[in-house]
């Protein structure tokens, strides 16, 4: 698993923005040890449950992935960590991909459509003035006489 662990210059960066633990309470997880088992999710895709024992309960791993998420602790990690390899030439700052193979588009962005809505401008009621259908519908109900006049 050592892939997908810090080494240890990366973690000597980034020790630095973790809050002191509290003094009473049960004693602290190793904060090294929780953002392995983050990293190890966000690199496999695996569920939370799954995570492996050596990286602690996965509870624990997701309340703080959860916590740091929401007050930028992650945002400030992955900017670190990400200046750091671009300062050593590891990574390239302008070349940022997005597997694509993991990204769902919806039926609709392919030109599909959505469901139940025809997309054939012939058939669309709606389309302009001149594309609405004829009516369908019977007179009314009551009977109009008319009047035959002859000369």
């Amino acid at each position: 698993m050592l892939r997908h662990q810090l080494t240890d210059d990366e973690w000597d960066l980034i020790k630095g923005l973790f809050p002191a633990p509290a003094t009473t309470g049960r004693p602290p997880r190793c904060r090294r040890q929780i953002v392995d088992a983050i990293l190890w999710i966000l690199r496999t895709g695996a569920p939370w449950r799954d995570l492996p024992e050596e990286f602690g309960p996965w509870g624990t791993a997701w309340d703080l992935f959860d916590k740091w998420n929401d007050d930028g602790t992650l945002d400030r990690i992955l900017s670190l960590l990400r200046s750091a390899h671009v300062d050593a030439g590891a990574i390239d700052d302008d070349l940022w991909c997005i597997d694509g193979t993991v990204v769902r588009a919806a039926r609709c962005a392919a030109g599909g459509g959505k469901k139940g809505i025809p997309r054939n401008p012939k058939t669309t009621p709606w389309d302009g003035p001149g594309a609405a259908f004829p009516r369908r519908s019977t007179c009314s109900a009551t009977a109009t006489a008319t009047r035959c006049t002859s000369t």
